[in-house]
């Protein structure tokens, strides 16, 4: 991978994140178009493999990867809520 590209991702990746609560964190939604993903059901996968990981290290689930629901636009302007996971950065001790 190019130095240009990988600078291109990195912004972007630093571009998603959001600060909840003096929490760093990203969306799920948001990361999975980033990181390539097509379906939600896809990337899901990853993010249940990653929650079990979390918790075979000793760290609290929801404490990484909140539940949340998020308001997206659909066809001629229709709003609806969809399921998200906000995604936060676990730090090893």
């Amino acid at each position: 991978m190019k130095t240009e590209e990988i600078k291109a991702l990195f912004e972007q990746f630093e571009n998603a994140a959001s600060t909840i609560e003096d929490t760093e964190c990203w969306s799920a939604r948001d990361l999975q178009t980033l990181l390539g993903y097509a379906k939600w059901e896809n990337f899901s996968k990853v993010i249940e493999k990653a929650k079990e990981s979390c918790l075979q290290v000793g760290h609290m689930v929801e404490d990484h990867f909140p539940d949340v629901r998020k308001v997206i636009e659909a066809g001629k302007g229709a709003k609806h809520e969809i399921d998200d996971i906000l995604l936060t950065v676990m730090l090893a001790i």
